[in-house]
Formats: structure tokens, C-alpha cells, sequence
């Protein structure tokens, strides 16, 4: 019977995309098992890569849309649908992201999520009932006051229509959620995000990620004090207690507005792509498991993809192969985590530009490297 192998591996930023680390396993894993049943599921932890690898293992299209950026300014944004046909998949920070604001640019105080609102807009008028959304890398500190303003809420301010940007939540009198867009009410949206912060405070959005998106001391503590007003009148109007929600400082605060404004649900990112991708279903029949990430470390424990694939593996008693770009200080906490064992893509010293060069090539040797040594143990085992 031929042996059942199950490729599951995340995308090297910058090199490979999931789909690609994928068939460049298989073709070193072929190299040892020619007549092996291979299955590839690419996966992502919730941050970037999320769409690309849930399209790619599930059949499903990408779409690009012009949104509205952080800044107001128009951007070229991106998400998917998934072979389901119901399901949305969107990056915040492909509309909202602090990639597409110029560090001099970056200004928390007025950056919006408006353009998330319009994405999920976007997976409306395809038909799409359920959404993931990963709420990674913002440059935004509104709450996503922004993304409710797109999706039809009325968000008033001293002087009218609340302005946008983080600053502006400091003037909110009234919310009203009564005037968005219907077809929400049908909908269900999980919060791809490992981000435990609190909405305000020490380790709120506003102290704990505000100087990375351009906040001075001066401007955290403005921002924090908004985001506080803000949840009082979220209460207020919406009878939703949100500022102590774990999670809830996540993106600025987007956090907030999904849970507020859409009753969505916060899931680890990991967790919800394994899920989506029906990895567990594929496990079931396994004789191994190979996955991959650009970097092992004492932080994959902590919602990274190869923990979550190597924790159900477990349930079935699946050896779990991991390759990785580099091993980082304490990787060997995988092995605690059900990794059975670890393979270096470099096979000796290569610089970093040759290295991004040739990964497929070098994800494909190391892929042959490893199950020659898992061949040879189960021949003298």
C-alpha cells in the first residue's frame, strides 16, 4: 500500500507562496517515494499569506478591488473567495495596512479602516455570507470606526458625521447601528488574530502598537483616551461591554468594531485557516506529516501554524516532519509542541539573496534529505 503523505506548509515570505513551499516538498518527497499518495494543504496563520494560501487550497478565487487606503487615499486591494463559493477572505492590511503608508506618512491619529469595510462590501456582493478576516500589520488606531462608517453605520460626531482617524473617536456622541447594510444579518465573521491586548490601557492598542504606526507619547496618550470614550459609547448605544475583551486591542482596535458592529467571533488565526482548509479530514488517513515556515523558534509555540498542525497530528499519531528557512533561538521547543523532527532547508552556508533565489530548489533538497533519514529509520527500525 502506498505510503500517505500530507504536505501542509505555510508560505516563505518573500520566496514562495504556501501552494509553492507545497509542490516543491512533493517533488523531493517523490524523489524518495515515487509511488507515494501525496496531499498538499496550504495553510497560514492568520496574518500574511492568509488569503493566497486559503485560494490555493480550497480552489478558490482571488479578487482585487480599488478601496479606500489609510490615508483616504485610493489603494489596490485584494481578497478571496473560497471554493465553498460563501466564504470571504480578507487581510486588513491589504487596505489598511502599514506597508502601504510611507514611514514619514504614518499618522494613527487619522489612518482609517474604512477600506476593510468596503473589502467585506466587496464579499457581499459576491454572495458571501461568512467571512475570516486576519487583522494583522494595521496602520490604524480607529477602533474600526472606518469599516463600520463603509458598511452603512452612523457614527456622529460634535460636528456631524464623525470624522476618520483614531482622534476623531474622542467627539463621538451616537452610534447608530441601524442603518447598515442588511445583507450583514445573514452573515457570520470569525477574527483571524493570536493578539490577547486589551482595547485600552498599558498594553492596550494605543501604547502597545501605537509608536510602531508613527504615535509619539503625546499621540498614544490621546489615541487611548479616544479609544476609551469610544467603548463607553459602544455601550451606550450598542449594550456591548467591549473595552476588557482579550483581543479586542488587535489592529488598532478593529478588533472592537467587528465584535461591536458585525458580533463577530475572535478565533487564533491558526486555528481558523486549519479549519477552513479541512486539514484534520486529510490527517485522518496520514503516514506523515511535513510542514514548513521560514523560521523555527521559541515563538512558534505561540499560534504559528506548525504548532497547530503538529497539535493535531498528534491526535492521530502522525510523525510530523518540519522544514525551515532558519532555526532561530529555541526552536527545539517544537519538538514539545509534536514535531518529531527538524530540517534546515540550507545545506551549508548560502547568503540570503541566494538563498530567496533558489527555495524552491533548496525546499525541494531538504524535503529529499529528510525522508531518505525517515526511509532509512523505518527500514532498521
Amino acid at each position: 500500500m502506498p505510503m500517505r503523505i500530507v504536505i501542509a506548509p505555510q508560505a516563505l515570505k518573500g520566496s514562495l507562496t504556501a501552494a509553492e513551499a507545497g509542490r516543491a516538498i512533493a517533488h523531493g518527497a517523490r524523489a524518495v517515494y515515487p509511488d507515494a499518495e501525496i496531499a498538499i494543504v496550504p495553510i497560514a496563520d492568520g496574518g500574511e499569506g492568509t488569503v493566497q494560501a486559503l485560494v490555493d487550497a480550497t480552489g478558490g478565487t482571488l479578487k482585487r478591488r480599488k478601496v479606500m487606503g489609510p490615508l483616504g487615499e485610493p489603494v489596490e486591494a485584494f481578497y478571496g473567495i473560497l471554493g465553498d463559493g460563501h466564504t470571504a477572505v480578507i487581510e486588513m492590511a491589504a487596505s489598511s495596512g502599514l506597508p502601504l503608508v510611507p514611514v514619514e506618512q504614518r499618522n494613527p491619529l487619522v489612518a482609517t479602516t474604512y477600506g476593510v469595510g468596503e473589502l467585506i462590501l466587496a464579499g457581499l456582493d459576491d454572495g458571501c455570507q461568512h467571512f475570516i478576516i486576519g487583522i494583522g500589520g494595521s496602520a490604524t488606531n480607529d477602533g474600526g470606526a472606518g469599516m463600520a462608517q463603509a458598511l452603512g453605520a452612523q457614527l456622529t460626531g460634535a460636528h456631524g458625521e464623525l470624522e476618520r482617524g483614531g482622534a476623531a473617536l474622542a467627539t463621538l456622541t451616537h452610534i447608530s447601528s441601524e442603518t447598515m447594510d442588511t445583507r450583514l444579518r445573514e452573515c457570520t465573521f470569525e477574527i483571524a488574530s493570536d493578539v490577547t491586548n486589551p482595547l485600552c490601557g498599558p498594553e492596550g492598542a494605543s501604547a502597545v502598537y501605537g509608536p510602531q504606526k508613527g504615535a509619539t507619547p503625546e499621540m498614544v496618550a490621546e489615541l487611548d483616551a479616544a479609544l476609551a470614550h469610544y467603548a463607553q459609547i459602544i455601550e451606550q448605544d450598542l449594550h456591548i461591554a467591549v473595552e476588557d475583551i482579550p483581543g479586542a486591542g488587535a489592529a488598532g482596535g478593529l478588533g472592537v468594531g467587528l465584535i461591536a458592529f458585525l458580533g463577530a467571533e475572535l478565533r487564533p488565526g491558526a486555528q481558523i485557516v486549519l479549519d477552513a482548509v479541512h486539514l484534520e479530514e486529510q490527517l485522518r488517513t496520514a503516514d506523515l506529516v511535513i510542514t514548513a515556515e521560514g523560521q523555527l523558534d521559541e515563538q512558534t509555540a505561540y499560534g504559528k501554524s506548525v504548532s497547530a498542525v503538529a497539535g493535531m497530528a498528534k491526535r492521530y499519531a502522525i510523525p510530523v516532519l518540519a522544514l525551515a528557512g532558519s532555526l532561530g533561538k529555541g526552536y527545539q521547543a517544537v519538538y514539545d509542541l509534536g514535531v518529531d523532527a527538524v530540517m534546515a532547508l540550507p545545506p551549508g552556508p548560502l547568503t540570503l539573496e541566494h538563498a530567496m533565489a533558489h527555495a524552491a530548489e533548496l525546499v525541494s533538497d531538504a524535503s529529499e534529505r529528510a525522508l531518505r533519514i525517515f526511509r532509512m529509520g523505518r527500514t532498521t527500525g
